[in-house]
């Protein structure tokens, strides 16, 4: 990954956010907003792993496909449909 530093920025508003959410949350606020923000922050994290998992494509997985060894190849291959499982079944 080559900007860490947007990276670690962007998770750290999506923790602020986090943090409001629970400030709401302990304020009893109304559920329906409650929800909304917790779909936003579920949406910026999507967009940062999208993001993080291109990164990785177009270099880990480049890099391993075009590389010599064959294990490389198959545990990278595996580890992106382990991240497409996992991400189907939440």
């Amino acid at each position: 990954m080559h900007d860490h530093q947007d990276v670690v920025h962007r998770l750290k508003i999506a923790e602020g956010h986090l943090r409001g959410i629970q400030r709401m949350v302990t304020d009893d606020a109304y559920c329906i907003d409650i929800i909304r923000q917790i779909q936003a922050v579920q949406a910026s994290l999507n967009k940062l792993s999208g993001r993080i998992l291109d990164e990785h494509l177009n270099s880990c997985l480049i890099t391993a496909v075009r590389g010599d060894d064959p294990a490389e190849r198959e545990r990278v291959l595996k580890e992106i449909s382990e991240v497409f499982d996992a991400a189907t079944k939440v």
